[in-house]
């Protein structure tokens, strides 16, 4: 889900007000005047991935700058693989300074030896598989598996995986291929939490899902997101991320008609992590913009942008709290625990749900 339009006003707005220089304030963290001068001296940070319309980070750049005005910001927007290819490729004569993806290709680009330990403000308090154990990446947001529903074809709103299975949801039901997204191997592992399964053993979710085609209630199975079908109001339910539905409930209009619901048995979190590069060419100033986005102002600015802090017992701003209320019924992913079991998922989805 990306962020467009009267989000990004919206947005961008309040984040400036949020902050104030660090020279003109108190510290966020003990030490940040003294990084802010460092990294001032070196007087740019490099940021790879961090598109401006995806995750609220136009509005991070906008506070960013205001705290930090010796520090120029650049950014590019390459997709959590090309990323590490990228860095692959400069490995020798780095580019970035900090590099940003879905929590997958953080743990490939630590494989690679591309980016390097840093444990920033707040690290200590991430799950355990929300980060690398010496701070080669860390995850700065997650994005939750909900249900997201027309409330103008849906009668009765589902609360639960339970609810999916009733008949009055036949053919109602969109969601996203495992096989080929990420979205869906998150969503098997959110069903597969709901019915007993863990990271180890992954058949409830895929005998659920079974039973959820088996009952007729899949309308179809896409590759690709069908945000603009659901907003055009021919999805009844859609099951993906909490923010798609937030971004049609609160940014495109659709208000009452969009209901978004973290079913209740159970539900996953995917982590999206950012990293240090090895040998970035503006280490201090890398790891400033690191430090901001992990304190409670820059944690609150992923808020705004519908995607759930990853720093546990962060207070939300006051116009987003209502929207993501506690759910202490989702598990965090652990995406090295997850992909040894794709090809396990993907084999045993496609037997019950398309009979291969």
């Amino acid at each position: 889900m990306r962020l467009t339009g009267l989000a990004l006003v919206l947005t961008l707005a309040a984040a400036p007000a949020l902050a104030q220089t660090a020279a003109d304030s108190p510290e966020l963290y003990p030490g940040e005047k003294a990084l802010y001068e460092a990294a001032s001296k070196e007087g740019m940070v490099v940021s790879f991935d961090t598109g401006p319309t995806w995750a609220n980070w136009a509005a991070q750049f906008a506070a960013f700058k205001k705290r930090y005005p010796q520090v120029e910001m650049t950014y590019n927007d390459l997709g959590s693989a090309a990323t590490v290819v990228a860095l692959e490729k400069a490995r020798n004569r780095p580019q970035a300074d900090t590099a940003y993806y879905f929590a997958a290709s953080a743990v490939d680009a630590a494989a690679k030896d591309v980016v390097a330990p840093f444990k920033p403000v707040n690290f200590d308090k991430l799950p355990d598989v929300f980060r690398h154990p010496e701070g080669k990446w860390f995850t700065i947001h997650s994005l939750t598996i909900a249900f997201v529903v027309n409330t103008k074809l849906v009668k009765n709103v589902p609360q639960s995986w339970a609810d999916l299975l009733k008949p009055e949801h036949k053919n109602s039901v969109v969601y996203l291929d495992p096989r080929s997204t990420g979205v869906g191997q998150v969503l098997a592992f959110a069903a597969n939490f709901a019915h007993g399964g863990d990271m180890n053993n992954v058949q409830p979710g895929i005998e659920y899902l079974g039973r959820l085609h088996k009952a007729g209630n899949v309308l179809r199975v896409v590759g690709t997101t069908p945000y603009a079908q659901f907003v055009k109001g021919e999805i009844p339910i859609w099951i993906s991320y909490e923010n798609d539905g937030l971004k049609a409930k609160h940014i495109d209009g659709l208000g009452d008609a969009v209901a978004v619901v973290i079913p209740k048995e159970a539900s996953a979190a995917a982590p999206y992590g950012i990293s240090l590069v090895k040998n970035a060419p503006n280490p201090n100033a890398g790891k400033l913009w690191l430090n901001f986005i992990m304190t409670e102002m820059g944690q609150g600015i992923f808020a705004q942008g519908f995607v759930r802090p990853a720093v546990p017992g962060v207070k939300l701003p006051d116009n987003v709290a209502d929207k993501l209320p506690a759910a202490p019924q989702v598990r965090p992913l652990d995406v090295q625990a997850a992909a040894a079991k794709k090809a396990e998922i993907d084999a045993g989805w496609a037997k019950v749900a398309v009979g291969n």
